[in-house]
């Protein structure tokens, strides 16, 4: 299972394989046609209200927002069992417009998908 994570501004590479972005908003900037986009993932992606709790405080909050981030994703479990049966078909690159890429949403559900769906 090879699964990759980008920002969505970088620039689009034939070892992406199928593109999957996994934030809730469209990025900004970026034209849809533009984007190349194999999937539009918003189900797995943090609920509005635990992102803008993550982003007050994201060095003090992210323990904690990968717990509730967790329990949101067991909600969502068929939306799971998709992306992780599309990686094992295959090279998936997760998009995401976040800033930081060592503390975000996607490290958690890479994570996830890569220990079969075991939350």
């Amino acid at each position: 299972m090879n699964i990759q994570i980008k920002r969505i501004y970088d620039p689009i590479a034939q070892t992406d394989g199928k593109r999957v972005l996994v934030d809730r908003l469209w990025p900004r900037g970026i034209k849809k046609e533009a984007a190349q986009l194999d999937l539009w993932a918003k189900q797995v992606t943090p609920s509005n209200a635990l992102r803008k709790w993550y982003h007050q405080d994201p060095q003090q909050h992210w323990e904690e927002f990968q717990q509730r981030y967790l329990l949101e994703l067991e909600q969502v479990k068929p939306e799971v069992e998709r992306l992780r049966q599309l990686a094992l078909q295959g090279t998936i690159t997760l998009l995401t417009a976040a800033k930081n890429q060592t503390h975000n949403h996607v490290i958690v559900l890479k994570d996830v998908l890569q220990n079969s769906g075991k939350f």
